[in-house]
């Protein structure tokens, strides 16, 4: 499993263009092959942070999105950042299940 994870801070008067722009791409994304996830989200602690997290099956399918259309319209709208984005990749090799399995065996 990869997790590519998208982390941005956009400028205050361009949050709502940023936003409608990923929102408008996100159901597509998870229709791409091999796309496990893909959600947005924003901050609570401060509303110009955004992060985009998706998982991916395997790298060559993560590779054919970054090569997509959605994501040359992504990199295009993320010119609207206050700062650099941080684009994260980390690779699974062995989940060890959900974190209620994990503490539901820790009281067995």
């Amino acid at each position: 499993m990869i997790l590519f994870i998208i982390r941005m801070k956009v400028l205050a008067e361009k949050r709502k263009e940023l936003s409608q722009t990923i929102a408008s791409l996100i159901g597509s994304i998870r229709t791409e092959k091999g796309c496990r996830r893909c959600d947005f989200y924003r901050s609570t602690e401060n509303e110009n942070e955004l992060c985009i997290l998706e998982e991916w099956d395997i790298r060559k399918n993560l590779n054919s999105h970054l090569k997509s259309e959605r994501f040359r319209v992504l990199r295009g709208a993320m010119n609207l950042l206050q700062e650099p984005h941080e684009m994260m990749l980390y690779t699974v090799l062995h989940p060890t299940g959900t974190v209620g399995s994990i503490l539901s065996s820790e009281r067995s």
